[in-house]
């Protein structure tokens, strides 16, 4: 619609994160290995070519505060953002105020991002043993200090802070209602919950009913929910039952770039796209593997194609050979030759859908020796600082 018709006319955003429209409620969540600009490219073009727009948020890879701030080769690799990306959106791990500042600092006088998201959600035992990741929420002087850092930097700016943590460490340690009230007391523009506690990793159900609780608790900013959207009538159920403002979606979109376009097409209220057959399937891997090949060179882009076959795969009629074969690919041609020989007219089976990716067992959290003994310390924790995925 052209301005000149008024802004009474235009459509107001599906959600707004701070000065951040989007037209679609939903988030890819940060996922190491994954949503990095190949995967996030790759959404992008797959939602505007079956839905005719780009709607949603798409967050890069998780990188840590610390290794940003000294410029780690690997870190600032993984901090690209292609030029048809907007916003760009980048996630921090972080556990000290300081690093925290100089981190978002950084991302606002290099104009690295446009918004940033914080996570407070990681369960890995590496991680929250040395009192990181969803360790942090409850010690709320700590959260408090960090959440607050990130938008001290930010302030004077259109860049907005978000936080995403989980229900809390375990079911005798909820922390998620103080850890939103927190975050927006301090300014973040947003908060997410990941459905489970620590101690249930990715096991189990997400207890949507936590989300609801939340929303009635945070009212002053826009909460999310993340916790078993494998569909795009999940997010519309997750919606309808607990009155989030948006989705956060990871492992539902493994091995299926084009569930963004599903999702952003039911959360508008109009029909899904068709899920593709498997000769469409084969050219959405074979461009995969052509944007990861031109973000890390074509040896290690075929590397790192490997372990998307499985989830690409899962559920159609691909012999064992030919999976073996494609996850040991080390060229495009012989990623090109072998999907040729797929059965291209094979309709997306219906044992395709549902949960993907790791789900594990639920286990007791490693924390820090004394770790639950004073809520209130805000000492920050050594050796916390290292690179993990989760939340």
């Amino acid at each position: 619609m052209p301005e000149e018709a008024g802004a009474s006319l235009v459509p107001e955003p599906a959600l707004r994160i701070g000065s951040i429209g989007l037209n679609s409620p939903v988030v890819l969540a940060p996922m190491a290995g994954v949503t990095n600009v190949a995967f996030r490219v790759l959404c992008r073009e797959l939602e505007m070519a079956r839905t005719g727009t780009v709607s949603g948020l798409y967050v890069c890879e998780m990188v840590t505060a610390r290794a940003l701030v000294e410029r780690h080769p690997v870190t600032m690799h993984m901090t690209a953002f292609d030029p048809s990306e907007t916003p760009r959106s980048m996630q921090l791990y972080t556990v000290d105020p300081e690093y925290t500042y100089q981190a978002a600092k950084m991302i606002v006088d290099e104009n690295l991002a446009d918004h940033i998201d914080m996570n407070f959600g990681c369960p890995v035992p590496k991680v929250t043993r040395k009192g990181g990741g969803s360790a942090i929420p409850y010690k709320r002087r700590l959260f408090r200090n960090v959440v607050a850092a990130a938008v001290r930097a930010t302030e004077g700016t259109d860049i907005p802070v978000t936080v995403k943590f989980r229900i809390g460490i375990d079911d005798d340690h909820h922390t998620h209602l103080d850890a939103g009230r927190i975050a927006a007391d301090e300014g973040a523009q947003a908060v997410a919950l990941h459905a489970r506690t620590a101690s249930q990793r990715y096991s189990g159900t997400a207890v949507w009913d936590e989300i609801a609780r939340l929303k009635e608790h945070v009212t002053s900013v826009p909460v999310l929910g993340n916790g078993d959207i494998f569909e795009a009538d999940d997010a519309v159920r997750m919606m309808a039952q607990t009155g989030c403002d948006g989705v956060v979606v990871g492992r539902g979109c493994l091995g299926r770039p084009w569930l963004f376009a599903e999702l952003s097409a039911r959360l508008r209220g109009v029909e899904a796209p068709t899920p593709p057959n498997l000769g469409e399937v084969g050219e959405i891997m074979i461009r995969h593997g052509e944007l990861l090949a031109a973000h890390h060179g074509e040896m290690k882009g075929m590397r790192e194609i490997r372990k998307h076959v499985a989830w690409y795969l899962r559920g159609f009629p691909a012999g064992s050979d030919l999976r073996s074969s494609l996850s040991l690919v080390k060229t495009l041609d012989d990623l090109r030759e072998l999907i040729s020989t797929l059965p291209a007219d094979t309709p997306f089976p219906d044992d395709a859908h549902g949960p993907r990716g790791r789900q594990g067992s639920p286990a007791s959290v490693a924390l820090p020796e004394g770790w639950l003994d004073d809520p209130e310390d805000d000492t920050v924790p050594e050796g916390a600082e290292i690179m993990h995925s989760g939340g």
